[in-house]
């Protein structure tokens, strides 16, 4: 018999989509809304197309919190790929 947790979770495996969480400057990270991208699709860049079209044009960097980086926080570019939870 399935839980939902479990089903949750191979609904989330299945369609293979990764969560973003946002973190303000200053303050703490958002868990309660991420944003989610689909796998294949999950550069800083995607992430940014995400947020707003027009990002792009003004982004210099983004720092990151997560399994794809190697330091906590890392500062890194729009082609930078991130990992589920990041």
């Amino acid at each position: 018999m399935w839980n939902i947790d479990e089903l949750l979770d191979k609904v989330w495996e299945y369609l293979k989509l990764i969560r973003i969480y946002t973190k303000p400057k200053g303050a703490l990270p958002d868990y309660d809304a991420p944003v989610i991208l689909r796998a294949g699709h999950t550069s800083i860049e995607d992430f940014c197309g995400r947020l707003h079209r027009q990002m792009m044009k003004q982004f210099k960097y983004a720092w990151v919190w997560g399994s794809s980086v190697k330091h906590n926080p890392q500062k890194v570019g729009k082609e930078h790929v991130l990992f589920d939870e990041d």
